[in-house]
């Protein structure tokens, strides 16, 4: 019954994603086209804003569609990293698109032309239309935002463009009711600030997790005391931790222990070291490898790759 239930829940989420990828390429295309007739920054960096909801979310199904796949003699953590490496390259997009409309903000502001806005009320139905698409995408996600991390990121990617989208309706009103044109490359300027560090922070967190840097929340000077506590434990050598993917946290270790242990103790031991790094920390990491090695075993790799 619990296999049944998380595969629904597996499918649910796959269904979900796809509904809103297909809500946001649609108004992507459409903000893409009007971008161009308007000659709209604040609508052009919308847009650019969001063909990064469109990689997040192309990452996030995808991943949803693989995590029913097993791994293989190939891949055998299956296709979990790819979302990673798009969440990479999405952030690269979205820093590229932020820095290029902060900077025809500042040329569009302080230049000596003037760059009109040709359709102001064109702009103001493409702006609305993507507020709402977006509002529909986060009601398509909230019911399960909180299954894993990957639906999380899905669910922020989008609330994170309502508020481009908010800017781009502000930016028409506002000319439409002062004539000032110049409002919209501030609104564009407005949007890129908030592009700039959320990509920032994507590739940062991307970065990390290519490098297999330990998991944020996991302290291995405190790991290596709880393990070292477990009684007839020794000493821990070549302690390991690192991240898959979203919510994929591993580690590993080699376990020094005391002469004379029965097959039943070392089980045993096994058993209250897997439940420490389950239990005992504020990231859980229920996927563990230790090597248990008999005191005075002069193991090869001690001290090699880690303390």
């Amino acid at each position: 019954m619990a296999h049944t239930h998380t595969a629904s829940r597996v499918e649910g989420n796959q269904q979900r994603l796809m509904a809103t990828l297909a809500v946001t390429v649609t108004v992507f295309i459409i903000e893409v086209v009007a971008a161009f007739i308007t000659d709209s920054l604040a609508l052009l960096t919308d847009a650019g804003h969001m063909l990064t909801d469109v990689s997040v979310l192309v990452a996030s199904t995808i991943t949803a569609i693989l995590m029913r796949r097993k791994p293989n003699s190939t891949r055998t953590w299956g296709w979990a990293r790819l979302e990673v490496i798009t969440a990479a390259c999405g952030a690269l997009v979205l820093l590229f698109v932020g820095i290029y409309a902060l900077f025809e903000a500042g040329m569009r502001l302080f230049g000596d032309s003037e760059t009109a806005i040709s359709d102001v009320r064109l702009l103001l139905f493409v702006g609305i239309l993507g507020l709402v698409a977006n509002i529909v995408s986060i009601t398509i996600l909230s019911s399960q935002r909180g299954d894993n991390m990957n639906m999380k990121a899905a669910f922020l990617e989008v609330m994170n463009d309502a508020l481009g989208s908010v800017a781009v309706v502000a930016s028409a009103l506002v000319m439409l009711t002062t004539g000032w044109g110049k409002f919209d490359a501030i609104a564009g300027g407005i949007i890129a600030l908030m592009m700039i560090p959320r990509a920032i922070k994507l590739l940062h967190n991307a970065v990390r997790v290519l490098l297999e840097e330990t998991p944020q929340g996991l302290d291995l000077d405190e790991v290596r005391k709880h393990l070292e506590s477990v009684p007839r434990v020794v000493a821990v050598h070549d302690l390991h931790a690192s991240t898959v993917s979203t919510g994929l946290p591993i580690l590993m270790a080699h376990v020094v222990v005391e002469n004379g242990l029965t097959m039943e103790d070392g089980a045993a031991i096994l058993k209250q070291l897997q439940d420490c790094l389950r239990e005992h920390f504020p990231v859980s990491v229920p996927h563990t490898t230790f090597q248990l090695e008999p005191e005075g075993y002069d193991s090869p790799s001690a001290g090699e790759m880690h303390r």
